[in-house]
């Protein structure tokens, strides 16, 4: 740690640098670890912006299509990661200086952050202080983050759920599924998940205590599956995939269903997305299907923190994470996420304190 010009503190930064844009399936390599980098421990005189360090970092899908190449007059919901940039996303840290007035020195924060052991953040608006600090503070990565937020708009907001509802989850042992399950039990819905392993099924099953779930690799007919599971059909389906999965579950939708578009996983690396060929069920089902962006539900994050730290406190919710060690391993647990192979929330530790 050395001293920088007038007497500001200047310490190392290592950062995780985006290489250049990504087409196809994304590898550790499309990522570099900068030891070179440095930062003053002061924000500039008459900014408003925020220095924090950086505690906790989140994996999320979403990142996947920040990693592509814009194409002209073709628009995103979300700007593209700039190569030759420290990578962008949630993530849980403390404020070390503050030139806005609602954040001070010490106090803990989770919203979007750099990739890096400590970020300047000037777009302060999208932070938010944490003032619960008697869970685990990564849980500002998942359940009590942007994940939990999800989760609980797109099931309570966009479903309008009825107990005794039947409701199918893709991707149900990740961040969010993991957890609209645990809602649409707790309001005594039949829930069933899919996923991609032995161990997350078992997971589903036995710890987040799923009705029933099943590993959609082992299925060679995923709509014979999904009859299996739902003789009566589906009433709500939480859609983190698209694809082929999509594809099954309308012609499985019971009349009046509803369908909350939050991801859909099984396209971000593809050069061509896949067709979607049973839209017609959506007509005679009279199915709503609603896509929808959580920031646009922001407000709503008091009410879910009221909702859901009693829940966590008592134990009728749980939450899995999966964490890696240390900003070096970033690369891979962001690319891990498309393989499947995290277990759970995808945490990154860069520092504890």
């Amino acid at each position: 740690m050395a001293s920088g010009g007038g007497g500001v503190e200047e310490v190392s930064n290592k950062q995780v640098i985006l290489k250049d844009y990504v087409s196809g399936f994304p590898k550790e390599s499309d990522m570099y670890l900068n030891a070179s980098g440095r930062i003053k421990l002061k924000v500039p005189e008459g900014s408003n912006a925020v220095l924090v360090k950086n505690l906790y970092l989140s994996c999320d899908p979403y990142m996947r299509p920040r990693m592509k190449q814009p194409i002209p007059g073709n628009e995103t919901y979300i700007e593209p990661f700039k190569p030759g940039s420290p990578i962008v996303g949630n993530g849980v840290a403390k404020v070390l200086d503050s030139g806005h007035p609602d954040f001070k020195k010490g106090d803990l924060i989770w919203g979007k952050t750099g990739w890096e052991e400590y970020s300047l953040i000037t777009a302060v608006q999208t932070l938010f202080k944490i003032h619960h600090t008697d869970v685990p503070l990564s849980y500002y990565t998942g359940i009590l983050g942007m994940p939990g937020m999800t989760a609980y708009a797109g099931f309570y907001e966009i479903c309008s759920p009825k107990k005794g509802e039947r409701v199918f989850i893709s991707a149900a042992s990740g961040a969010v599924g993991q957890l609209v399950g645990q809602f649409a039990k707790l309001l005594g819905c039949y829930v069933v998940g899919s996923a991609g392993s032995k161990e997350k099924v078992d997971l589903l099953k036995n710890k987040f205590g799923f009705n029933e779930a099943f590993n959609y690799k082992e299925e060679p007919d995923l709509h014979a599956a999904l009859k299996r599971y739902f003789p009566e059909g589906i009433d709500i389906y939480f859609e983190n995939v698209g694809g082929k999965m999509l594809d099954a579950v309308l012609l499985n939708m019971r009349a009046h269903g509803r369908i909350a578009v939050c991801g859909m996983i099984s396209q971000y690396n593809l050069e061509h997305p896949e067709g979607v060929h049973n839209l017609m069920t959506v007509v005679w089902k009279r199915v709503r299907i609603e896509g929808f962006l959580v920031s646009e539900y922001h407000h709503l994050f008091p009410k879910f923190l009221e909702f859901v730290l009693p829940y966590i406190k008592e134990g009728k919710i749980t939450y899995v994470e999966d964490v890696a060690e240390g900003l070096e391993s970033a690369p891979a647990a962001l690319i891990g996420l498309f393989t499947g192979r995290n277990v759970g929330k995808q945490v990154v530790v860069v520092a504890r304190e």
